[in-house]
């Protein structure tokens, strides 16, 4: 089904604007449990969207990369985490940081129990909306996890690998997080960025859709 520009965004907003709040929002909650109150207190842990939506990075760039049909790219407001706070800053660091990706594969797999209800409701006028929907919500949180994962601070796989690697390097690869914007900017640019995160993307999505029986 070709879908025009309008419908492309009806069917993408719900999911993309819970995917990237529910992301935000567990970084400040997994802080929280590890002795960081800086989200909390900046009123951040909530799923209230309009507390995480960045007009820019979650609107306008996802809108835009929706209309061109490329890889979608967006991101919200950061959760502030003061790492000093945390009960053990450098181990602590990681679970921080995975909480994010953590939130978008089980968002996926949500989004995917969801094409599946829209297979056992077929004739409802509801049905094909919500298949829509459900495949828009498992991709968007695919890709989401697979972007966040690289290892590029100050992305979450970037602080992952901070947290786990021995302290001279992870100190070299701290280094790198003022320029990690650009440096994904310019993968996106060149095209390497859907080459690094494809693999990873494909295999979240079969992997979602496959526990309910379905294919992609």
């Amino acid at each position: 089904m070709e879908l025009n520009v309008i419908q492309k965004i009806a069917i993408f907003a719900l999911p993309v604007i819970f995917a990237i709040t529910l992301h935000e929002a567990a970084h400040g909650y997994v802080a929280r449990m590890f002795g960081d109150r800086t989200a909390e207190m900046m009123g951040r842990i909530t799923l209230n969207p309009l507390r995480h939506i960045d007009p820019i990075g979650t609107i306008l760039v996802p809108a835009i990369t929706i209309f061109l049909g490329g890889i979608l790219f967006g991101w919200a407001k950061p959760v502030p985490v003061n790492f000093g706070n945390l009960r053990h800053p450098k181990r602590d660091m990681l679970w921080v940081a995975a909480a994010g990706p953590g939130a978008n594969l089980v968002m996926a797999l949500f989004w995917a129990a969801m094409v599946k209800f829209a297979h056992l409701i077929v004739g409802s006028d509801y049905a094909q909306p919500l298949a829509l929907m459900g495949m828009a919500g498992v991709s968007i949180n695919a890709i989401l996890a697979a972007l966040n994962l690289l290892p590029i601070p100050p992305l979450d796989g970037g602080r992952i690998a901070v947290s786990l690697l021995p302290a001279r390097a992870a100190y070299a690869l701290s280094r790198v997080e003022p320029f990690g914007l650009f440096i994904l900017l310019a993968l996106l640019f060149t095209g390497l960025l859907g080459t690094l995160i494809g693999p990873v993307y494909e295999l979240i999505q079969t992997v979602s859709l496959a526990v309910f029986g379905l294919n992609f």
